[in-house]
Order: structure tokens, then C-alpha cells, then sequence
């Protein structure tokens, strides 16, 4: 398969601070390093995507215009350094969720379940070969696992340091 690299990352405690179910703009911070790995993922040519379960959604915490405002909000802050994530997919389905329409045993999208990884590669023509994903839950790992990508869990620390020896290899 030929297509492009790309490096989906999930959002709460690889991008941001992970507060528990983040919603509020006045609670997000960036995790150390998380912009400049951003930054040199465009600038290696690499798709940005960013891939987050927000169960948040179906316990009623919060709704999807809440989630969509906060990646609003995230876009505009990285576009005053000239960055940009290429898509976010979010999964607000969970078992336990108090509205019906949000309520599924076991969602496709919902890691592990590679399902917004796979319609991402779809959706972008990205090949898995060339392709990372980057988060803080063996959870996160499985899905890039089930999706036949590479998985990258991260601990904590600069994000941009961890990511850098790994761009070449995936830009081409």
C-alpha cells in the first residue's frame, strides 16, 4: 500500500494534561513538548490525527459541542505557531451511558477498538506502515495494534523529545 504517514496521537494525557473528562477550555494545558511534536510532524509531512474516547459524553458530563469547541479552541492555539491537527475522531459511546443514543456494549470506535483508526487510514489514504500512534494507556496501544500500526506508549515527560527519533523512518 502507498499512502501518506501519519502519527495519531490520543488527546488527554498525551496532548493535554489529563484532568478527567476535560471539556472546559479554562482546564486544558499541554502536555511538555506536545506542541513542538506537532509542529515537526507537519513539518515532516506527517498527518496530525488525533484519536480520543470521550465517555465523558455519554455520562452526561458534558456534550459533543463541548468536545467540539475544545478542539476549536485547541486548532486556534496551535495556529498562532502555524500548526495545525489534520482531523480529531471521537468516541462518545460507553456501556454505562445515561442516554440510549450514546449506549453500546462495546463501540467499534471505543479503544481498543481500532475503529476510528481504521476509518481515519481510509479517510486520509494513509499507509500503515507509515503510521504511529502515541498514547498513555496500554488501551491506546492495542487499538494502533488492532489497526495494524505501530503503537507508542508514552509516560509522561517531553512529548517532542520521544516522537523526534521516530519521524524520519515514518516521513520517507
Amino acid at each position: 500500500m502507498s499512502g501518506r504517514g501519519a502519527i495519531f496521537f490520543d488527546r488527554d494525557g498525551v496532548l493535554n494534561e489529563d484532568v478527567g473528562y476535560l471539556y472546559r477550555i479554562e482546564d486544558f494545558r499541554w502536555m511538555p513538548g506536545a506542541r513542538e511534536a506537532l509542529g515537526a510532524v507537519k513539518a515532516a509531512g506527517l498527518l496530525a490525527i488525533v484519536v480520543t474516547n470521550q465517555s465523558g459524553v455519554a455520562r452526561g458530563l458534558y456534550g459533543e459541542e463541548d468536545v467540539t469547541a475544545l478542539h476549536d479552541w485547541m486548532q486556534a492555539d496551535l495556529a498562532r505557531d502555524g500548526i495545525a491537527i489534520d482531523a480529531f475522531y471521537a468516541c462518545p459511546y460507553h456501556a454505562d451511558a445515561v442516554a440510549p443514543r450514546w449506549r453500546h456494549p462495546d463501540h467499534p470506535d471505543r479503544k481498543p477498538n481500532p475503529g476510528m483508526i481504521l476509518r481515519a487510514l481510509r479517510d486520509w489514504a494513509i499507509d500503515p506502515t507509515r503510521a504511529l500512534i502515541v498514547g498513555d494507556k496500554p488501551s491506546d496501544v492495542e487499538a494502533g495494534d488492532r489497526a495494524g500500526i505501530a503503537g507508542l506508549l508514552y509516560d509522561g515527560g517531553d512529548l517532542h523529545a520521544l516522537l523526534s527519533p521516530r519521524l524520519a523512518r515514518l516521513a520517507r
